[in-house]
């Protein structure tokens, strides 16, 4: 990602692809969901709620690329202890963490009527708590943490240690007896979901995309904002 500086400012500049970019994926998601929601037929034990499927399956898909992120820009910031990998890390976990929170919830509506609770201590639901309360972990770390360079590193060593939760969470349901369903694919659902299903992965993968974009160019302008006080301070002091 480029951010071109502005002739009269050190404040990075807004890139010039990230509204066009956002207002495509939005466009793309709303045209996904109308697809699977309008062309798929009710599924024959779960009638419409399994349409739930169409958000809840690529969010989880799509938390875990975040994670990737997260994982590879921390080993980059170890290697290389460039400011710019310790953001776009931070900036995959925050939504990495919104989007595996959105998990959680939709997987609970859907187990409502489906187990008849809430939540089960089931393993698949278990360890992406986990994954999520190690995420929730290192932005508290973070945001707790007042020295730049500290906090890169401890983060860097909680988001590459995370990761390893990840393959535990994807594997759960055939490692362990579980009441949660096998993966949902599109080799192992009704052909007749495939294409809604793939589309929204898509379309969540555009908004990860945009959202850590938009963060990480934040989180850029409020490292710039930072330094531009310290050196007043400097100046004025």
């Amino acid at each position: 990602m480029r951010l071109n500086e502005r002739p009269d400012s050190d404040l990075p500049a807004r890139p010039r692809w990230l509204a066009p970019f956002g207002g495509f994926a939005l466009l793309f998601l709303v045209a996904s969901q109308a697809v699977g929601l309008l062309t798929s037929p009710p599924d024959r034990d779960m009638g419409d709620l399994q349409k739930i499927m169409y958000v809840h399956v690529p969010a989880a898909w799509i938390s875990f690329i975040a994670f990737f992120v997260v994982f590879v820009a921390s080993l980059l910031y170890l290697w290389k202890r460039q400011e710019r990998h310790d953001l776009l890390a931070a900036s995959a976990a925050e939504t990495g963490a919104v989007l595996t929170g959105l998990t959680l919830a939709l997987g609970s509506i859907w187990g409502r009527p489906t187990w008849g609770v809430w939540w089960t201590w089931d393993p698949r639901l278990t360890s992406t708590a986990i994954l999520l309360l190690i995420y929730v972990s290192y932005l508290a770390l973070r945001a707790f943490t007042d020295d730049d360079e500290r906090r890169a590193r401890w983060s860097a060593a909680v988001g590459i240690l995370g990761f390893i939760n990840v393959p535990i969470v994807y594997l759960s349901v055939k490692w362990w007896r579980t009441l949660h369903q096998p993966q949902s694919t599109p080799s192992t659902v009704d052909p007749d979901y495939v294409l809604g299903l793939r589309l929204n992965a898509f379309a969540f993968l555009f908004l990860l995309i945009y959202f850590v974009g938009s963060r990480y160019y934040i989180a850029r302008l409020e490292r710039a904002a930072e330094a531009r006080l310290e050196e007043r301070a400097l100046r004025e002091g």
